[in-house]
């Protein structure tokens, strides 16, 4: 459990000082900022630091909070997301391009029109 400010200071209890997002040293919060502080409970993660879930020797491996760990993995996301975006749109191509022309133009082809001679 920790205090927290919504700027992201937090108060180290070991220092007895404030800290910012990134641990460095903070000013202490003013009579405003320190009326809204909050106590919140702290979940650590195992991080892979080289984004590797194979790779779990030791000195790969980081404890991290939840907020830190999401900071961490944040390009690895993002390129997740573009490739999971890449994959729909050649989906959509290859099940929406021209086979799907062509299915609608069956689709709204008059009966009879798309019978041979004599049918």
């Amino acid at each position: 459990m920790i205090l927290c400010l919504p700027d992201g200071r937090w108060f180290d209890p070991q220092q007895q000082t404030w800290r910012d997002a990134k641990g460095r040293v903070a000013r202490w919060p003013d009579l405003l900022e320190a009326a809204r502080r909050r106590t919140t409970r702290v979940v650590l993660a195992a991080a892979h630091l080289d984004h590797n879930p194979g790779n779990s020797r030791r000195r790969n491996l980081r404890s991290l909070c939840q907020r830190c760990h999401l900071l961490h993995d944040r390009p690895q996301h993002r390129l997740q997301r573009w490739i999971t975006c890449r994959r729909r749109y050649a989906l959509g191509d290859l099940f929406l391009g021209l086979y799907a022309e062509l299915s609608r133009t069956i689709a709204v082809a008059p009966i009879g029109a798309t019978a041979g001679p004599g049918g």
